[in-house]
Order: C-alpha cells, then sequence, then structure tokens
C-alpha cells in the first residue's frame, strides 16, 4: 500500500497514477475523506478518554449530590467513549479496505496505456531465417511430441485442458533448466529457498494478488488457503511482521516452486501447448533492499535475465511495461520477451518488476536504520519459468531433422547432450 501521509500531502500525483493505470481516480477522494474521519475520530476519541479519566479522579474527593451529578456525567461520558471507540475502529477499517484497493504509484518514466503500449528498450541474439536454412521450423508441441518429451492428451485426459506431462527428455530438459538457474542465482548471491506452494489469505492480499488479479487464484475455500502463482507470494511474506537490520540488507533468495493459475480471460490463446498453463515450476529472484537502492536493483535483476537467456542462446527483447500492464504492486516493470518462431512474434519469457514500499507496507516488513524504523523495499525477478522456456528452447534450437541442439551453458545438466534426438515410433 501507499503512505497515506504521501497521499494527502499529493493527492493529485495518486489522482494521475490511478488514471495512468486505468484504475478508478473517485477512489483517491474517498480515501482521503476516510482518512480524514479515521484522525478526527481518534481526536475524539483521545478527547472523551481524557475527560473520562479527569472525571474519575473527581469522583472519590465528591460527597452528596456532587457525587451523584458526577456519576450520573461518568455514565454519560462513558457511552460517549464506547461510542467514539466504535467509531474510531469504523473509520479505521474503511480506510484500510479503501487503501488495500489502490496500486502502487507508477514510475514517472513508464509508458503511458494498455497491454500493446510497451517501449522496446533492447533486442539481444539474432533471429534465424529458417527459409534460407532450407526447412519450415516446427512449433514446440510437435517437436516435443516427435522428443517423445510433452504429452498434452494425457494431461487433458488426466486433469483437463491446458494440463500436461513431460516426459523423458522433457522431464530432464526442466530438471536442468532449474538446477541451470538456480546456479546462476547462487553464484549472483541469492539464497536458494524451496517455498510453500499453499499460503494464507494475508500472505496473497500482502503481495497484491487479490486485487485485480484475484480471478487468476485458485482458492481452497474450505481450508481458506491459496495455491500460490508465483514464488513471489511466500518470499514476500517471508519476513512478514519483522524488522530487518539495515545492515544486512540486500536481502537475496531465490525461490523455486510450483505456480498455479487459473488463465481467467484467456479463453481461445495459446490453447496449444504448453505456453499458457495451468500449472507449472518456476525459479523466482526476490529481493529486500532499502529504498534509495530500489532502481539499481531492479536493474540489476534485468541484468542477470539478460545473462541467462543470453545463457541459452535465445533471440529476445526487453521492454517497459505500460502502466495500465503493471499489476497493483509493480511500479515498474521490464519484461524479457523471446522470439517464438512459429508465431513470428516475441512473448514473454520473464519480468522483473519494482514494488517500492507497496508490498513492505501490507505486510509489514521493516527496516531499522540506527534508531530509525521504516518499510523497506521489496522486487522480484522471473529467472525461468519453465515450460515458456522449454518452448523457446525447442523451436530456436530446432534442427532440419527434427532434433534439437542444446545450449552449451544446459549440456553439463543433461549429462554432456549436445542433440536431443527425436524417438522412434
Amino acid at each position: 500500500m501507499i503512505d497515506l501521509r504521501l497521499l494527502r500531502e499529493d493527492p493529485d500525483r495518486v489522482r494521475a497514477s490511478q488514471r495512468a493505470r486505468g484504475e478508478d481516480v473517485a477512489l483517491v477522494d474517498a480515501l482521503l475523506s476516510a482518512d480524514e474521519r479515521r484522525r478526527s475520530s481518534s481526536v475524539r476519541f483521545d478527547e472523551l478518554r481524557a475527560e473520562q479519566k479527569s472525571l474519575g479522579k473527581l469522583i472519590p474527593k465528591a460527597t452528596g449530590d456532587e457525587k451523584a451529578e458526577l456519576l450520573k456525567k461518568a455514565g454519560e461520558l462513558s457511552a460517549a467513549v464506547k461510542a467514539a471507540d466504535a467509531e474510531q475502529d469504523q473509520a479505521k477499517e474503511e480506510t484500510q479496505s479503501l487503501l488495500l484497493k489502490l496500486g502502487n504509484l507508477v514510475h514517472p518514466d513508464v509508458p503511458v496505456g494498455g497491454e500493446e503500449d510497451f517501449t522496446v528498450l533492447e533486442t539481444h541474439g539474432t533471429i534465424r531465417d529458417f527459409g534460407a536454412e532450407g526447412f519450415e521450423p516446427k512449433d514446440h508441441l510437435e517437436l516435443g511430441e516427435a522428443l517423445g518429451a510433452i504429452d498434452v492428451e494425457r494431461g487433458a485426459k488426466v486433469s483437463g485442458s491446458r494440463f500436461y506431462y513431460l516426459t523423458g527428455v522433457g522431464a530432464l530438459l526442466e530438471l536442468a533448466l532449474v538446477n541451470a538457474a538456480i546456479a546462476q542465482a547462487t553464484e549472483a548471491g541469492f539464497t536458494p529457498m524451496l517455498t510453500p506452494a499453499l499460503v494464507r489469505p494475508r500472505a496473497m492480499e500482502g503481495t497484491g494478488f487479490l486485487g485485480q488479479a484475484a480471478e487468476n487464484v485458485y482458492h481452497l475455500e474450505k481450508d481458506d488457503y491459496y495455491l500460490v502463482g508465483t514464488s513471489e507470494v511466500p518470499l514476500a511474506a517471508y519476513h512478514m511482521d519483522e524488522i530487518v537490520d539495515a545492515d544486512k540488507l540486500p536481502l537475496r533468495y531465490a525461490g523455486f516452486s510450483p505456480c498455479f493459475r487459473r488463465e481467467a480471460g484467456t479463453y481461445g490463446k495459446d490453447t496449444r501447448g504448453i505456453f499458457r498453463v495451468h500449472q507449472f515450476d518456476k525459479v523466482e529472484m526476490f529481493s529486500y533492499v532499502a529504498p534509495e537502492d530500489a532502481e539499481n536493483e531492479h536493474k540489476r535483476l534485468l541484468d542477470w535475465e539478460k545473462q541467462w537467456l543470453n545463457g541459452l542462446e535465445l533471440p529476445f527483447q526487453v521492454i517497459d511495461v505500460a502502466t495500465g500492464d503493471l499489476g497493483a504492486s509493480a511500479s515498474r516493470k521490464f519484461d524479457c520477451e523471446a522470439w517464438i518462431p512459429t508465431q513470428g512474434k516475441y512473448r514473454e519469457l520473464t519480468s522483473a518488476s519494482n514494488c517500492d514500499e507497496f508490498q513492505a507496507r501490507r505486510l509489514s516488513v521493516r527496516m531499522r536504520d540506527g534508531k530509525k524504523v521504516q518499510p523497506l523495499a521489496t522486487l522480484n525477478g522471473t529467472l525461468c519459468a519453465v515450460p515458456r522456456t522449454i518452448v523457446a528452447i525447442l523451436e530456436n534450437h530446432q534442427l532440419a531433422d527434427g532434433s534439437v541442439r542444446v545450449p552449451e551453458m544446459l549440456r553439463p545438466y543433461l549429462g554432456g547432450r549436445e542433440v536431443l534426438e527425436p524417438v522412434a515410433k
């Protein structure tokens, strides 16, 4: 959540942020009104409590009619204090409820607009000319089935659409990717983490996934648990309600976890293969830093993602995501999109988001610098979303005979294999 003091001092900035996101601007004025009621009711409660305490000191010394009058007044005051307390609680609850609906303030350099209004910042690698090489590229599913690596038919039979099995070299390729990603993250100073896939409501709400993103979240109503769509959630909540000494920052974690997403609103999109699925595994980088270091850490996360994709020898572009596509928690987000030959376009593979103090305020994660205690900043960056990375590897490194060349970086994790060969049928 944002700082209420900032809202009071510069409401126009918050209104502009909401407008850029395509979100409700009227929420800002409703929140200002609720905050004013919260503060005035708190002052009213404190005044009545002070009066009640003063009166309480007079009653033991009074006698006769004076005492009776004071007791009568004390009864009236007690009722007024209870009413003021209830009003104060209601105003606090309303303020908090509205505050949780407000998205993070967007960074001033973020391009304004919707999903297609991003800005391309960089391009890397060379897109292959398959025509010049003398063959038509196959898509990842055709390649994966020929390699004995992907089985979507049985995935659908067992679990429904958008589920799959990785088999044989497909399973080995996932394990190779995960191990290579964790190795890179560990070398960069991240602590490897295996995180819970089920979290309590506060963890999900605290990271900002129960607002506009709620439609894509799986909720187990009987137990009131949520299945995570990214290990960002348990990693952000790892230090919930804690105060971290400033000299221990930055804290960096690399979480590996299964991820679950409903993919609501994507009916008919990416239905073939394993690009858009309900369950997948992912390695996620997560950083806790001092607020003044957040922008530099954001660039570092992006650099680690670029290192990873260059190591996989994939052509990709880096985009500055537009305001309407940021998600509630991010003030700025960079996506790395890999070229998918059979689609003839770049598709998102990794994401790096700067959430500033937004998640830390919601989860009460603070830093102590001397005597000063304040919220710190959190950032997250996908290193390897496994299925999409497999899609990009198969399509970009395919050979004319249907085999797939293994990027050099992955060969040590695949027993030295240089090529994945089709299996005999």
